[in-house]
């Protein structure tokens, strides 16, 4: 489960069509008023309101269209209550013509607008499937889904990152959170996962893949040729990450955790944190030496869900302050299979923030359904 692609057409036309009838029944109410109003009362200028309004929602052709209309009608008003050459309606015609030039380059400017945002949610949904891969939702004998919630609706992609690799023996997982956002962040996302699909299904236990990492993030980190970036900012980055091992013919997984928050396991309707006591520091802050943590090993059976996360789910805060309760929530979910899981737990979270994120989150769960499925 990833963020749906960012349609490459502006929005659906239909409710816009819906609301030209507000400026044309502006015209028609003030046209009719203002021919039978007294001689003294003058309502003409209030016709400038129908192309301002068509401005707000249509493009400058319609806002255009609406203007001559508009003009149209003041022309009507002008013959029947005295003459178009009348001295009063022509400064009410010039000053029409006017406001509807001018409304209808705000128009053109607004759609100019939405085209560039429209390209812009494109080219990160682009870049995204690059940097974060949608997860499969099947590999050997696990079942996968995975979400990720951008905290800027126009961003698509951050520091927050997951990925899988398949080796000889089962599947590894890192799930990750980049101090930082911005570009920043997302080169050292791009950084971590790149090395880490590389390495995964080379490096023999997951201590030496984590060192690999370690040392990939680090080496990184302390490049003097990284352009834009603080010293400063350089010198406090890290990530902290969860790196999986779950075995096919073993029912365990094997975790190292780097400063990353313990993923929770799912099991007949209960829930427990697979804390490992004694997590490694995260990356980028141990340089290159082999940190000597060993996996913490869990039990993980036909059935389970182990539900990994970022911060940004439980640091997530409703209007009273109160952090979202992942554990208590995913508890009373728990006896569904990972996409429906993770589709209520996301609309959970969304409700419980009001809608918007302060920072980015993501979350992938992984279920052991049995032996691989026979390839043919």
């Amino acid at each position: 489960m990833v963020p749906a692609r960012p349609s490459r057409r502006l929005p659906s036309l239909e409710p816009r069509r819906a609301l030209l009838a507000v400026p044309i029944l502006l015209i028609v109410l003030v046209t009719l008023v203002d021919i039978l109003a007294p001689p003294r009362v003058h309502l003409g200028p209030f016709l400038v309101a129908a192309p301002a309004v068509t401005a707000s929602f249509a493009g400058p052709r319609t806002t255009a269209f609406m203007g001559a209309l508009a003009v149209l009608a003041q022309v009507v008003v002008a013959s029947v209550r005295t003459s178009v050459i009348d001295l009063n309606h022509i400064f009410q015609l010039i000053t029409l013509v006017l406001m509807s030039v001018f409304v209808t380059s705000f128009a053109a400017r607004r759609e100019r607008h939405e085209r560039e945002v429209t390209r812009l949610r494109t080219v990160a949904t682009a870049a995204q499937e690059v940097v974060l891969k949608p997860l499969p939702h099947r590999i050997g004998p696990l079942r996968i889904a995975s979400v990720y919630l951008a905290a800027e609706s126009e961003a698509q992609i951050g520091g927050d990152l997951y990925a899988a690799a398949r080796t000889e023996r089962g599947t590894r997982f890192v799930v990750g959170d980049v101090r930082g956002k911005g570009l920043a962040a997302v080169g050292d996302a791009a950084l971590l996962l790149g090395a880490f699909r590389g390495a995964a299904h080379r490096q023999a236990d997951l201590p030496m893949l984590v060192a690999f990492l370690e040392g990939t993030v680090a080496s990184d980190l302390d490049d003097p040729t990284a352009a834009d970036v603080e010293a400063e900012d350089r010198g406090e980055s890290f990530i902290t990450a969860a790196v999986l091992d779950i075995p096919d013919d073993e029912p365990v997984l094997r975790l190292i955790s780097c400063g990353h928050p313990p993923p929770l396991l799912l099991r007949d309707g209960r829930i427990s944190v697979l804390d490992t006591h004694r997590p490694a520091p995260p990356l980028g802050l141990t340089g290159f030496a082999d940190t000597g943590h060993r996996p913490a090993t869990f039990a993980f059976e036909h059935g389970d869900i182990a539900l990994l996360y970022t911060d940004g789910v439980i640091e997530a805060r409703d209007g009273d302050g109160t952090f979202y309760p992942l554990e208590e929530r995913a508890a009373g979910m728990a006896g569904k299979g990972p996409d429906a899981l993770l589709s209520q737990l996301r609309k959970d979270l969304i409700r419980h923030v009001g809608g918007h994120l302060g920072d980015d989150a993501a979350m992938v769960a992984i279920e052991r359904v049995g032996p691989s499925p026979r390839a043919g």
